[in-house]
């Protein structure tokens, strides 16, 4: 489902590519866009959600039904009387918060004012999407993740019925997608309403000062706000930045990361939602050994399929963004910017989803402290080289000063994932099991194996341009296969088996 969901935001993002390209309106919908979407991590299945999974786990574990329900509707009432405030506040003083998210905006009065007018209109999403991650952390401890993992598929139609449909009936055909995010806020959270009701877990809104689950909930929740999103907030920071660059600078990342979400997605966070209650259900039954064997299986299960897909994704990135976004107002040009900062995100996809997978392993056992310090260092790491590499770049008047931004998101990215390692390692809640030498030098034989064939079929930039729509895509098509088939085939020739795949009882 997840797979499906982001499959959905590709042909999204080909439709506002086509139909936008990359101007300052584009610019200004994607901040609009982004803000919400920021909070959503900080409030939604980011830091909610890792706090919330642990304590409903918890209580489905140790208590009955009734205290459960009381759980959900006390956390219900709770956090959508916040997340009503906070939508408000947002519309309300939404050009000072366009101010704050996008400083350079400032310089153009008429693309603030658009980046204000799109934050009203979106900001209240992340009202719905927030209590559709509550939804959706509930229907996950009850181990039911299609539907959780569905609900982004809507989000996705509802902007590309905009673009398609909405659009030409606006002055301002951006304003079209504005509304299609706030549609969609909705019809995801109705969607999982039945699945709630079946399991008798439907929140009736109730608040109570001093709840004891929903203080818990609280207490964990305040550091992981920074421990979770500090992906997110890395990304903000390259969009403040960006803001002051080029125009289309904020444009060419965001199809960038729209890249490196798909496999981040489909990997990192499919994976991690699905430990996440296993791991909280093993530590409440006290089962160390367990935990450890979780742990090392999601590792292995990512690093099978981050190392091609990193490998592939770095050759083929001008390609990739050819074929997909290169139609109508997305000319070469922006293939091309775009293409040199998801060449430098690429680098960072292994330990983006190690982190992905390693950050549960601590909220599971309900401490959301240390990877904030961690967080917070590579955090500060990254503003440090975010200056350290762009400034320079400017200063030299090189013409894609944004790839600096990008390569500085995967540098932190290694340091948050080496300290999260370390501090598993440290407190031996996590022992590497025998065979990781072996398993990563398959994987790296493999994958050198399938970047010569991608680099043996792979025609030079011009030509890409030059196909059409359906030689684009069938070129692409072939050139994935071969490659997955090699890889596949040197796997198979080194001895590994999909059984040895499945996670040991």
């Amino acid at each position: 489902m997840t797979l499906l969901s982001r499959v959905f935001g590709l042909l999204r993002d080909i439709a506002i590519a086509t139909v936008f390209g990359a101007s300052g309106g584009t610019d200004a919908f994607l901040v609009a866009f982004k803000i919400p979407n920021f909070m959503r991590r900080l409030f939604g299945e980011g830091a909610f959600s890792l706090a919330f999974v642990p304590v409903l786990s918890e209580y489905k574990e140790k208590r009955d039904k009734a205290a459960l329900k009381d759980l959900v509707n006390h956390v219900a009432g709770t956090l959508g009387g916040f997340l009503m405030v906070l939508s408000l506040l947002g519309m309300v003083f939404a050009p000072a918060v366009v101010y704050i998210f996008a400083p350079g905006f400032a310089k153009d009065a008429a693309q603030l004012q658009l980046t204000a007018d799109l934050l009203r209109i979106t900001f209240p999403y992340i009202f719905f999407i927030a209590l559709v991650a509550f939804a959706g952390g509930i229907l996950n401890s009850f181990h039911q993740f299609a539907i959780p993992a569905f609900t982004p598929v809507l989000l996705n139609i509802c902007l590309i019925a905009s673009v398609f449909f909405l659009a030409p009936y606006f002055d301002e055909p951006l304003m079209a997608l504005a509304w299609g995010v706030a549609l969609a806020g909705v019809t995801q959270l109705l969607l999982q309403f039945p699945f709630l009701l079946k399991l008798g877990l439907l929140p009736v809104p109730k608040f109570k000062r001093g709840h004891e689950g929903v203080k818990r909930i609280i207490t964990l929740m305040i550091p992981a706000i920074f421990g979770s999103s500090v992906a997110q907030i890395n990304l903000l920071l390259d969009t403040i930045i960006a803001s002051f660059l080029i125009t289309g600078s904020v444009t060419w990342l965001y199809y960038s990361d729209r890249l490196l979400e798909f496999p981040l997605g489909v990997l990192g966070i499919a994976i991690a939602t699905v430990i996440l209650p296993t791991l909280s259900q093993q530590h409440a039954r006290q089962s160390g050994e367990q935990f450890n064997q979780t742990l090392n299986w999601a590792l292995r299960l990512v690093t099978i399929i981050t190392i091609p897909a990193c490998v592939g994704l770095f050759i083929m990135a001008g390609p990739i963004l050819a074929s997909l976004f290169e139609y109508g107002k997305f000319t070469a040009s922006d293939t091309y910017f775009s293409s040199l900062s998801l060449m430098a995100y690429m680098l960072g996809l292994p330990a983006l989803i190690v982190i992905k997978i390693l950050a549960p392993g601590y909220y599971a056992r309900q401490d959301t402290r240390t990877p904030v310090r961690f967080g917070i260092i590579a955090m500060v790491c990254n503003m440090l080289m975010n200056i350290a590499f762009v400034v320079p770049l400017v200063m030299l008047d090189y013409e894609a000063p944004h790839v600096g931004l990008a390569l500085a998101t995967s540098l932190s990215a290694y340091i948050n994932a080496m300290l999260l390692y370390g501090g598993l390692r440290d407190s031996g809640i996590f022992t590497p099991q025998a065979g990781w030498l072996a398993w990563i030098f398959r994987t790296v034989i493999a994958s050198t194996a399938m970047a010569a064939t991608v680099l043996w079929f792979n025609p030079d930039a011009i030509q890409w341009s030059d196909w059409s729509m359906m030689e684009r895509l069938g070129n692409l098509v072939f050139i994935i296969i071969a490659g997955a088939f090699t890889y596949f085939l040197l796997l198979w020739l080194q001895g590994l088996r999909p059984n040895q795949l499945k996670k040991s009882s």
